[in-house]
């Protein structure tokens, strides 16, 4: 399963940075993707750089691009069934720079 994230991830990435054109979709990064065991639904962790007005925004973008984006993992992973993509923001890279700043003032 942790292949088939993987290669899901790399055509996300690949397809939000190179073919769409929706403004609100900025600074996106993919992090990561679970998918469930079926294969029915895929949970897309997204990083956006910006403010939080941006990061819904960019969801908003994401979420309005879901068709293409299956279509593009479809078209580009032979697997049997194309997942039903749910975007969510990650806070987990927000955490880790939170905790570098509390190490830091320890020092």
């Amino acid at each position: 399963m942790r292949r088939v994230n993987e290669a899901i991830r790399e055509v996300l990435a690949a397809a939000i940075a190179m073919d769409l054109k929706d403004p609100r979709i900025g600074f996106v990064t993919v992090t990561d993707v679970d998918t469930s065991p079926d294969l029915r639904a895929a949970r897309v962790f997204v990083s956006v750089l910006g403010s939080d007005q941006e990061r819904e925004s960019a969801l908003e973008g994401l979420r309005s691009s879901h068709g293409f984006l299956r279509s593009r993992i479809a078209s580009e992973m032979r697997t049997k069934r194309t997942p039903t993509l749910t975007f969510q923001y990650d806070e987990s890279i927000e955490r880790g720079a939170r905790l570098s700043e509390l190490l830091a003032e320890d020092e």
